[in-house]
Formats: C-alpha cells, sequence, structure tokens
C-alpha cells in the first residue's frame, strides 16, 4: 500500500500562448509558452489483490491526474482524455518481481456538471519492471467523449483496474471508496453542432472472443445502429446490428476476435462518422497467445505525444508609414509550427488576438490588423492543415489555422500569415507596439 501527503495543486493551462509584439519601427520581445501543470487529486480507493494471492483488501490513497486535450470545446466536439495514476494505491502483492510491460491498466473517468456520465479508458500494455512486494509504477489510460451539453463539465478519476499477464492472467481491481473523487479537470463548452450519441461499455477489456456489452442513447428512434470494433483509423470486421428503442437508447453485444481493436463506435447508416456517430470508446484486447515451444513473443508501443507549437522569432518589423498619409503598415508573421503527436481523434485550432498598438500619447485600434493565413502540411501527416480567412484581428480573435477532427489526427504543420495594419494618416510621429497572442487548442 502507498501513501501520499498533501498534494500540490497546479492548474494545467489549457491553450498554448505565443505572443509576438507587432511594431512599427522597431520590434519587441516575443512571449515564450506559458502553461502550468495538471492539478493532482488524492482520493482514498478500495483494491481487492487476486484471490491467488491470499491477501485481505487493500485500503489505501491513490493520486491521480486528468489531462484533456481541449479545455474550451464546441457542443459535438470529441475531447480525447487522460487519466494518468501516478501513484497507484496498490503495490504488487508478492514476492515475485513482475517483468516490464506486463500490465494493462483500464479505468472511468466521472463527467459531472453540464454534461454526467462516465469516459471508459484504457492503457496500453507498457510499464517499468516492478520489485517483489514493491509499488506499482505510474500509468496512463486514454479514451474520449462527446461533448452534449454547452457550460462546465467536471472530470473526476474513477475506478481503475491494473491487469498482469505474467505466468498468469490476474486483476488488481481499485475502487472510489468515496465516489466521486475530486474533480481534477474541468473543460467549458460552448455551442455548436449537436451530437447527442454515446455509448459507455460493459468492461474497457477482454480476451480474443469475448462479448462486451454496448448502451448507447442519442440515436433515431427505431434507427438501425451498428456496433463495430475500431483498429485506430480503421473499423474491423467485428460488427453487430441493433435497432434503437422508441427512446433512441440500445443496447447489444460485440464479440470482439480482432487483437489490434482500441475501440468501439456505433452508428446510424453505412459508415461511422465522428461527427455523427457514438465513440470511439476505448477497449483493449488482451493478448493471450501462448508462445510456441522455442519461440519468444515481440512486442512493441507506440506512445502518444503532444500537442505543441513554437514559433520562429521573437519580434515582427512592420514598415513604416508617413505622417499625413498613413496606410498599410506590413510585416509577415514569424513561422508558426504546430505538432499534433496524440495520435487521436481530435484535431486542433490556432487562433490570434491583438491588443491596440499604443505610442507617443495615441494608439492605433486593434482592429486595424488585418491578417492573410496560410497553413502546410508536412507530407505523410494523417490530418490535413486549414488556413484560416482572411480579415480583421482584432482584440476579438480570429482563426490562423485549424485541423479537423477524424478517426486519426495528427502530423506537423507550419502557418504563416501576411499582416497589415491600417495606419491613420495623421497618427502622431513616433514607435508604436501591440501584441499578439496566438492560442492553440
Amino acid at each position: 500500500m502507498s501513501t501520499t501527503g498533501p498534494t500540490t495543486r497546479r492548474r494545467r493551462s489549457a491553450a498554448l500562448l505565443g505572443a509576438a509584439v507587432l511594431a512599427l519601427t522597431v520590434g519587441g520581445a516575443l512571449a515564450a509558452p506559458a502553461g502550468a501543470a495538471p492539478t493532482n487529486v488524492d482520493f482514498p480507493t478500495h483494491c481487492i489483490p487476486p484471490a491467488i494471492a491470499g491477501l485481505p483488501p487493500i485500503d489505501g490513497t491513490t493520486t491521480a491526474k486528468i489531462t484533456v486535450d481541449k479545455a474550451s470545446p464546441k457542443v459535438g466536439d470529441t475531447v480525447t482524455v487522460t487519466y494518468t495514476v501516478v501513484t497507484p494505491a496498490a503495490s504488487n502483492p508478492v514476492d515475485l518481481a513482475l517483468p516490464a510491460d506486463i500490465m494493462t491498466p483500464t479505468g472511468k473517468v466521472a463527467l459531472g456538471g453540464a454534461q454526467t456520465g462516465s469516459v471508459t479508458v484504457a492503457g496500453p500494455r507498457k510499464n517499468d519492471p516492478v520489485p517483489a512486494k514493491g509499488a506499482f509504477p505510474s500509468f496512463s489510460m486514454t479514451g474520449t467523449f462527446t461533448v452534449t451539453a454547452p457550460g462546465a463539465i467536471t472530470l473526476s478519476p474513477g475506478d481503475y483496474n491494473i491487469h498482469t499477464s505474467y505466468i498468469m492472467e490476474l486483476d488488481t481491481p481499485c475502487t472510489v471508496t468515496n465516489p466521486p473523487a475530486p474533480v481534477s479537470e474541468t473543460v467549458t463548452a460552448t455551442g455548436g453542432q449537436t451530437n447527442t450519441r454515446a455509448i459507455q461499455l460493459g468492461s474497457a477489456s477482454g480476451n480474443p472472443g469475448d462479448s462486451v456489452t454496448v448502451t448507447g442513447s442519442g440515436f433515431t428512434p427505431g434507427a438501425s445502429v451498428t456496433l463495430a470494433g475500431r483498429s485506430g483509423a480503421t473499423q474491423t470486421a467485428d460488427t453487430a446490428t441493433v435497432t434503437a428503442n422508441a427512446q433512441g437508447s440500445v443496447s447489444g453485444s460485440l464479440v470482439v476476435n480482432d487483437r489490434t481493436t482500441t475501440g468501439v463506435v456505433a452508428y446510424e447508416g453505412g459508415s461511422w462518422d465522428p461527427d455523427t456517430g457514438a465513440g470511439p470508446a476505448a477497449y483493449v484486447v488482451v493478448d493471450d497467445t501462448p508462445v510456441p515451444d522455442g519461440s519468444q513473443k515481440l512486442t512493441t508501443t507506440v506512445r502518444a505525444g503532444t500537442l505543441s507549437m513554437t514559433q520562429a522569432g521573437d519580434a515582427v518589423a512592420l514598415s513604416a508609414v508617413d505622417y499625413g498619409t498613413g496606410g498599410a503598415s506590413t510585416g509577415a508573421l514569424k513561422t508558426v509550427t504546430v505538432k499534433d503527436f496524440r495520435g487521436g481523434p481530435a484535431g486542433w485550432s490556432l487562433t490570434g488576438k491583438v491588443t491596440d498598438f499604443t505610442g507617443p500619447g495615441a494608439k492605433i485600434d486593434a482592429g486595424a490588423l488585418s491578417w492573410t493565413p496560410a497553413c502546410a502540411t508536412k507530407a505523410g501527416s494523417p490530418s490535413t492543415c486549414r488556413a484560416g480567412s482572411s480579415g480583421t484581428v482584432g482584440t476579438s480573435g480570429a482563426t490562423l489555422a485549424s485541423t479537423p477532427n477524424g478517426t486519426l489526427t495528427g502530423g506537423e504543420f507550419t502557418v504563416d500569415a501576411g499582416l497589415s495594419l491600417n495606419v491613420p494618416g495623421f497618427t502622431p510621429p513616433g514607435s508604436y507596439s501591440g501584441v499578439l497572442t496566438l492560442t492553440l487548442s
């Protein structure tokens, strides 16, 4: 059993910020990207060691955190959730060291506030070696949910299970003693395209050939709904068909045979669409294939990365204009490189807003700055970058570039923009500067 002291609670900004000073005659400093760490929370946990260990239940403390890829989604958006158990309550219950890469974690994240329910999350079969009677290492699990209502949606850690595949297939389930656990993350959803279809799975993992219960809501009453397995960006051969009842709810079973399955979806019509279908709900097939004599099983893991951006410079010097004439003071945004290595279904959006330009006893309104965005996608990227519309930036902001949601997204992108500041003819001479802030979410 492991315990922790008081946890320092720090909040991670959902947006990655970059700021550039735009000046008519001289440039200023570029603010570095900012962000704080996610919020760790502690909660009492009841864990049951495998029966073969002959040990009583473990009542301890779990330290965990929840992070999301979108802190300000729109209704209808898919949000990717990562549940990280920083310090598990349970430890290795036996006098036998466990080797690396034999742990497969699964769990739930509880939703509250504007949207209730739970998110099924699952992690890869990846871990450091665990000494005999030693503490289980930290692990992360991911899943997705579709935003169905505007407002503040809270996310709290839920129950989790540690499945070990070594000599025997064993489970150590851990439940929240006094649910719900403390809130670790909050997203604020705004209005948008509404997709109320959602599904939940009876379990987050199983052996090849096991049946998983799928329940869902928000479908067209009486409609034929397909349940299907997904392997990354493609659908597997595992499908089943159910009929939505008069309330638009569905319930059925899906036999999962494909060992590469990463999730389960449900949809009406001929194929799944992330904007109109439900899911994917995370699901892991536990590979229990015996290794033949004289053979060795080789495995590898592809680790998900982050969404990030960098900027090529720290100042933009716009061209000078003449007093009495004014007109367009032009320049170019320093190139922004966006790297999306999350490997999930969510796209991203890069927006910008600018302050008024201040100078010697006068100012130039922020609404005088306009841009013409451009965006290029690096070859081989799953997503395609879309440049925002040309027009005014202003204090309310505008979209510089974005990529859409999809079954599998990601890649590397370069974003540029031509800048033009309309300077009034009799603006007092001198240097004027404003700050352009970019937000990636």
